[in-house]
């Protein structure tokens, strides 16, 4: 923004002489300039080695630059603000070039990864992986998609609040050429985008439902109920479907990620082949033809503002709303467990603390007390206590038992990142770990089976636990029992029956420690995403 608006101020005072110096402008655009070289040569440099330490950098320049912006932008408006005789506002703001290289520079690069991505995994194919690999160019076009949304959102409400009744770039009653003609594009596929999308949607929705009405007839059968409640065996089964919905989405993402890559690249080539927005380049082609594209020129543009409002009010919701919060306590924790050469600008990542701290605190608990360890994790927890066991020496590991529930190490990392977490490493832990247990429950959107059941007894997966525990009002539950879906997995007798069998088999009980301890605890990690 502040290149934006010191760009034009700088280049007039470089052309007509004035009562501005021109140096003033060339010194602001050299700090501007030095500003994105050191932002460059952050994102460059963060998180690229193990033995140097993030937080040096984080103290000597990260923590400079919002402030450094900050104050550039304020040098940009009182430079810009200046006096100037005879200098008439005309046109756009400088930056639609650059815009156009912006978006065609992050399709390049979404374009360059799908090609790595893909031939990584010809290399070394792993069936459960997502999209064949190619989930991470996914994820990349829709976040810069979503970058686009937000930039875009604030310069269409922007422009419309600056040009009143009018409507910027239409040539119509506008003042303002508004905003980069590219942007105004992007805007008017995104009602195609929706079209698109409600196909595979209705579809997924479809097949939800059928899926649902299939599993009555076996929820019935689990319960053994002689007279079944319709509406509460269509309750146990339409969670259980819809929980198996988080199994489908990676391919709606591919599908979302693929028509916004091909749309994206038809607004270019539209936008660079006419130079105009769509309401203007397609004058003359017939009156249906300008209709269609003066609505979705508008209709777009009111939902690239809508899309902004909206994510910043899921944000403020956060606050307030804990299933909100959750589902974002989901996603950034996933995010966050990965060094920072994935996420530069993030917090620092906490299992480069956690997981050492976990493993230490192990590997000095049995030392000391020569005692047997059951660690078990839920959720997020889960992935955080295997990563522990697996930093473990071999004399430790022996005396340590792993339960994991509600665990999403292999229906999530296992197939997203399956270089660190596919049935390679996941074999290499089973068969390091002395013993191993998983619980899961088909009505778990996010936790699952850990697919390691290889005839080796006991096996690693037990389930899917019932949930609920009873189908209808009993004496020992006098009020009707919820589906607990992800959540609360210690309340079901299972848990405390597989803690007791992994201490079991971890060996007899050895003798009662000086301080009365009886050299055998349980231990849980401590981050659950929900």
């Amino acid at each position: 923004v502040a290149a934006s608006v010191a760009g034009a101020a700088a280049r007039h005072d470089r052309a007509v002489g004035g009562p501005v110096p021109d140096l003033l402008g060339r010194l602001l655009e050299a700090m501007l300039v030095l500003g994105t070289l050191v932002v460059l040569w952050v994102v460059c440099r963060r998180g690229r080695s193990e033995r140097r330490i993030d937080n040096r950098l984080d103290r000597a320049v990260i923590s400079c630059l919002p402030g450094a912006a900050l104050a550039l932008l304020a040098l940009a408006a009182v430079y810009a603000a200046w006096s100037r005789p005879g200098w008439v506002s005309a046109g756009s703001l400088p930056g639609d070039v650059t815009f156009r290289v912006l978006t065609v520079g992050q399709g390049a690069l979404v374009v360059a990864l799908t090609v790595v991505a893909f031939g990584l995994y010809r290399r070394t194919p792993e069936p459960r992986t997502v999209l064949y690999g190619l989930g991470g160019p996914a994820v990349a076009m829709l976040a810069c998609a979503l970058g686009g949304v937000m930039s875009g959102g604030v310069a269409q409400r922007v422009a419309d609040w600056l040009d009143g009744s009018g409507t910027p770039g239409m040539g119509r009653a506008s003042v303002i050429d508004g905003p980069p003609v590219l942007l105004s594009w992007q805007a008017s596929v995104i009602p195609v985008l929706l079209v698109l999308l409600l196909v595979p949607a209705a579809v997924l929705g479809v097949r939800t439902w059928l899926a649902a009405r299939a599993l009555e007839p076996e929820v019935d059968q689990e319960y053994g109920q002689k007279r079944p409640d319709a509406a509460r065996t269509r309750q146990i089964a339409r969670i259980r479907a819809t929980a198996a919905l988080t199994d489908s989405a990676p391919w709606l993402l591919g599908l979302v990620s693929g028509a916004t890559l091909l749309l994206g690249a038809a607004a270019v080539a539209g936008a660079w082949a006419s130079g105009e927005v769509p309401g203007l380049a397609l004058d003359g082609a017939g009156p249906f033809i300008e209709s269609v594209a003066e609505t979705a020129q508008s209709t777009g543009s009111w939902m690239v503002g809508f899309g902004f409002i909206l994510f910043v009010t899921w944000g403020r919701r956060a606050y307030r709303d804990a299933s909100a919060r959750r589902t974002i306590g989901i996603l950034w924790d996933v995010g966050t467990f990965w060094p920072r050469a994935a996420h530069p600008f993030a917090p620092p990542c906490y299992a480069e603390r956690a997981v050492p701290d976990l493993a230490s605190r192990m590997s000095g608990w049995t030392g000391r007390t020569r005692g047997r360890l059951v660690i078990s994790g839920h959720s997020q927890g889960s992935v955080l206590a295997a990563s522990a066991v697996w930093q473990l020496p071999a004399e430790t590991r022996k005396r340590v038992a792993l339960l994991t529930y509600g665990s999403p190490i292999e229906r999530l990392y296992g197939r997203w990142f399956p270089a660190y977490f596919g049935p390679g490493p996941l074999h290499g832990l089973h068969r390091s770990v002395h013993c191993w247990r998983n619980l899961w429950r088909a009505t778990d959107p996010i936790g699952g089976r850990v697919r390691l059941d290889d005839g080796s007894e006991p096996e690693v997966d037990r389930g899917p636990l019932r949930d609920p525990l009873v189908y209808g009002r009993t004496e020992e539950h006098p009020l009707p029992e919820p589906v607990l879906g992800h959540s609360d997995y210690q309340a079901d007798p299972v848990f405390a029956e597989e803690r007791a069998a992994l201490l079991a088999r971890l060996g007899p009980l050895l003798p009662r420690q000086a301080d009365g301890g009886s050299g055998e605890t349980q231990g849980s990690s401590g981050r659950s995403s929900g």
